[in-house]
Parts: C-alpha cells; structure tokens; sequence
C-alpha cells in the first residue's frame, strides 16, 4: 500500500512539475464548466454534407476543426519565442499573402476559372515560398539589425493584408472546384475535419524533428543565453534566422487551410487576430515568452484550449468584439502566474505548509 501510495506522490509531483500542468488545468476547468453549465456542449452528432457524405459535428467537431490551423501555427511560433525571446505579430497579415499567392496560381489569369489552372501541390509550393520568404525577412531584422521581434513583425503587421489584395489586383477570387475544399472541409468519406489530420501530420512531423535533430537544443541554448551559445559553437543569428523561416512554412499550411474552406479570401478578415491566439497558446503551454527551454506538446495542446474558449464563448452567445477582452483576462492571469514574485510567495506558502504537517505529525 505505501509502495503504490508513494507511486502516486511520484506521478503526481511529476505532473505538477510537467509544463503540461497549465493547459491540462485550463482545459480541465473549461470541462467542468460545460458540464454543469450545458452537458450538450460535448454532443458528436452524425450528419452529411452537402454532396451527401458523412461527416461529424458538435462543438468538439468546431474545436478540432478550427483549433487545428491554430496548432500549426503555434508550432512555428513556439520556435520564434525560444529562439527570439519575441513573437510575431505578422501571421495573420501572412496568411493573407500566402492564401493570395495560392488562389492567383490556381487561378491563373481568370478570377473565377471553371477549373484550377494548376495543381494544387503547384500552388501550395509557390505559397509556402512566399511565406517562408516572409518569414526570412522578418529573421533578418531580428537576427541581422538585431530589432525586437514585435517591432519587426510591426512591417508586415502594417502592409502584409495589401500586399496580398495587389497580388490579386484587388479581386476576389474563386475556385469553384469541389477538390479544393476539401483541405478545409471533409475528405469524402471520412467524417472527421481534414485540418486534424493536417496538424496531426504537422505535429509528427515537429517531433520527428526534434528528437532527430538538434534543432530544439539549439534553439533553446540561443533563447537561454545567446552569447554562451556562440562561444560553443553556433550561430545564434542563423538559428533565429531559421526559426521565422519555419514559421513562413506553418503560416503557408495554415494559409492552405483557410482559403480551402471558402474558395475565397477576404483580405481584411482571414485569419485576422490569430497571431494573438498563436502568442496566447505559447503561453498557456508554460513557455516563457522571453525565450529559453520550451514544450511543444504543451504549445499544440494550448492551441486546442484557446480554440476550446472561443468555442464556449461562442456557444453562450458572447459577442466576436467581445472576445479580446476574454482572452485578455487568461493573458493577465498567465503574465501573472509566471512572475517571479508571484512563483516566490507560492513557494514559501507551500514550504510553509509543508513545515506545519511535518510539526503536526512529528507532535
């Protein structure tokens, strides 16, 4: 019995030491809410789309579906906070230019052919290297000129949603073939939203990454202390550099994944506002947005719990212009929890509780 007894505490003091805490706690609570609040939040039902295929729906469906290009996102932008000590604010400006570049390949000449002039893996290529260019850009003012990660970003911030209507030479367009839905919709015949399946792919694809290569460890060392890093050997200005590269690339899926669900793109609303729940799930996964160790499990998995929020705010009826000021409450808390004062006083609390039961059992 005290040999299973000491198991728990084990397993236990582990999970309280795991980054994971934080978002398990969120979404824990986030659970318990809808429960009593409203058990239907968590009903699955099956229907069928429009061609007349299964699919599955439900807010669960909703946050798989939307929290997906989130994750992918929060990806790349983990990356950018442990190797930068910064974040990018551009992503959502990004997304516009990337989803463009896309809709302009396929579309060739014609705002609303009958049939793509292209192959969509063309397209995304062509996309992805757009972004990925994006992304060099904004490393170079950070690695190169050494400006502030926010401040950089500022540029495409500002000018990225124009320069993806002049791409389009302000037009709308439209692709009317079915296929391209689907990246953004449901593969026919499997009734689970095919974004899941993408940030699935993305998220082995990261991790195959990291436990293969030195990758993480060099982007934690540089985050850490860049100075040190250089003295052992590597160049923290191409890790920077590199880190707002793959970002472009998560930027270029997520960008795939938008304009698929509309065969459209509106330059001013797509993806508008998403970097700040990008930011929101480095964050919620423990990372320390001053750069340094990282967990990305914690990051993708913050992503599902931010998108579990906007989904129950929804579902009651709160207001979109509404949101900002929810989150912003879960940014407070968060900036809060993790200063260093705050983690003092609830160290000494606990030592002191910790004291009192040993007096107590000792007497």
């Amino acid at each position: 019995m005290s040999k299973d007894k000491s198991n728990g505490s084990q397993f236990w003091n582990k999970i309280k030491r795991s980054q994971m805490l934080i978002p398990l706690a969120a979404l824990l609570i986030m659970v318990i809410f809808n429960l009593i609040a409203d058990p239907s939040f968590f009903a699955i039902k099956l229907g069928y789309s429009s061609a007349g295929y299964p699919v599955l729906s439900g807010y669960l469906m909703t946050i798989l579906d939307c929290g997906s290009e989130l994750a992918i996102l929060a990806i790349g932008m983990t990356l950018v906070t442990a190797a930068c000590g910064g974040q990018d604010i551009s992503v959502g400006a990004t997304i516009a230019v990337g989803g463009s570049v896309m809709l302009r390949v396929l579309c060739g000449g014609n705002s609303h052919p009958e049939t793509m002039q292209a192959p969509i893996i063309v397209a995304f290529i062509v996309g992805a290297l757009a972004t990925m260019a994006l992304g060099a850009f904004n490393g170079v003012l950070v690695a190169k000129f050494k400006i502030q990660p926010m401040v950089a970003t500022l540029i495409l911030f500002t000018a990225g949603r124009s320069i993806a209507a002049w791409v389009n030479n302000n037009e709308l367009p439209i692709i009317k073939d079915v296929e391209f839905t689907y990246f953004g919709g449901f593969i026919p015949g499997i009734p689970i939203p095919t974004p899941f399946f993408i940030a699935l792919g993305c998220g082995i694809i990261i991790f195959l990454v990291l436990k293969f290569t030195n990758l993480g460890l060099y982007t934690q060392a540089v985050g850490i202390n860049e100075s040190s890093s250089k003295l052992n050997g590597l160049n923290p200005d191409f890790i920077k550099f590199l880190s707002f590269v793959i970002l472009g690339l998560c930027v270029a899926v997520a960008a795939l994944i938008k304009v698929s669900r509309l065969s459209t793109i509106n330059y001013s609303v797509i993806a508008k506002d998403i970097e700040m729940d990008a930011i929101l799930a480095v964050a919620l996964g423990g990372n320390k947005l001053s750069g340094g160790k990282f967990n990305m499990g914690a990051s993708i998995l913050g992503a599902y719990v931010i998108q579990f929020l906007t989904t129950t705010l929804y579902k009651f009826d709160v207001p979109s212009d509404a949101l900002p000021a929810y989150k912003a409450i879960v940014v407070i808390a968060l900036v809060v929890m993790s200063a260093p004062s705050v983690r003092e006083k609830l160290q000494s609390i606990k030592k002191s509780l910790s004291s009192k039961k040993v007096s107590k059992e000792v007497a």
